[in-house]
């Protein structure tokens, strides 16, 4: 006889893995893979490096040199109007340019080398693959755009003149208006001769202030140049009370300017800078991506973001259009200027310091954000759209 022992059931198989690939949400490795995808392209790597920190620090060694070898005859490399020169006219336009390349770049390798398809077989969701590009990208530029930034705020807050000039005179800085005026009168002469002011109906050439130009100029240049004629005499004495109280009176007409300018670059100006530049990449990294993606190729969106931005951008935001004015206020580039940090001169032109200053296309803060935000929104659309419909 055979006994059968009571054996305990079989375990039950354990569940398979949910599986996520086919989720729109990219996953930490595939960021994390598309960042060294971007960051083994040597060369795309060398020449964001070159164009974003190199021209900015090149610039500053250059002056450091040559203030260390003839401070007489070169300024103090750092200083507030380098920076704000730096920032406007170099930072903004390249920190762009930089910033699309790569998002072109970003946009389009896949299809150049020929592994699109070998990305769908995978079964990973192709919004996800999209959208993965998005954070790989931005954690590319910003520090790039950082580095090049914090440079150029080094220097010049180490670099900076001990002493202000203003309009071709050392000047104290931080004076409230009546120590300016005061200092101005114990410095008349200078004053006179140096300080800028616009011809009004109290500034004739019988006015007291021209006569005290006319006197202690003489034929030198300056606001003498501005009068009757160059080098027109006095038409009767001043006295050094009236040649006191004419400096007072450009000491006043001149204080907004005054009270603007810094030795160095304050605090809060280089951080909102800073964060205006970021945004500024970020747009142009995504608006770059979405381009290149919808276009299938690299070289085309390139050219034609570099062409918006060195050429359409100033061109138009210089001559308004009666009929596409809100054709040219839809541009990104003026958009992003009308969110320009005061305190920084206006990008293409026109101002001294004295905050945005878009030529003469000009828009509300509530439209400029708007703008800014469709660019963003609809070309990452286009981008994303494209990336799921392309054949494999």
């Amino acid at each position: 006889m055979t006994t059968l022992l009571d054996l305990p059931a079989p375990a039950p198989a354990p569940a398979p893995a949910p599986d996520h690939r086919g989720s729109w949400l990219p996953t930490g490795s595939m960021i994390t893979t598309r960042i060294m995808e971007l960051r083994k392209r040597r060369g795309l790597m060398i020449a964001l490096v070159v164009v974003n920190i190199g021209i900015p620090t090149v610039f500053m060694v250059i002056r450091l040199l040559l203030h260390a070898l003839a401070p007489k005859t070169y300024g103090p490399a750092g200083g507030y109007d380098i920076y704000t020169a730096l920032v406007s006219g170099v930072l903004y336009v390249f920190g762009f340019i930089v910033a699309a390349t790569l998002g072109v770049t970003a946009g389009s390798s896949d299809l150049s080398d020929g592994m699109f398809r070998h990305l769908v077989v995978t079964g990973r969701s192709r919004l996800a693959l999209y959208l993965a590009r998005i954070p790989a990208g931005l954690a590319v530029i910003v520090p790039l755009v950082a580095v090049g930034f914090a440079i150029v705020c080094t220097v010049c807050v180490v670099a900076a003149p001990t002493q202000l000039s203003f309009q071709g005179v050392n000047v104290p800085v931080g004076l409230s208006q009546p120590a300016f005026e005061s200092w101005a009168a114990g410095h008349a002469d200078e004053v006179v001769c140096s300080f800028n002011f616009d011809l009004g109906p109290n500034t004739g050439p019988d006015s007291t202030l021209m006569q005290a130009v006319n006197s202690v100029c003489g034929d030198g240049g300056g606001p003498a140049a501005v009068t009757g004629g160059p080098g027109t005499p006095a038409a009767t004495s001043v006295s050094q009370a009236q040649i006191e109280d004419a400096a007072r009176q450009l000491a006043q007409i001149n204080y907004s300017d005054y009270s603007g300018r810094f030795l160095t670059p304050p605090l809060p100006l280089m951080l909102k800078a800073g964060l205006w530049l970021e945004l500024y990449a970020a747009v142009g990294f995504l608006v770059g991506l979405g381009l290149s993606s919808l276009m299938g190729q690299r070289t085309v969106p390139v050219i034609l973001l570099i062409v918006l931005e060195v050429v359409l951008t100033p061109l138009l935001s210089h001559a308004p259009i009666a009929h596409l004015l809100n054709v040219q206020r839809s541009l990104i580039g003026i958009a992003v200027i009308h969110l320009e940090p005061g305190g920084l001169p206006s990008v293409f032109g026109g101002g001294n310091g004295g905050g945005p200053q878009v030529a003469e296309v000009t828009e509300s803060t509530t439209f400029a954000v708007c703008v800014i935000s469709a660019w963003v929104v609809v070309w990452t659309a286009l981008g994303a759209w494209r990336m799921v419909t392309r054949d494999a």
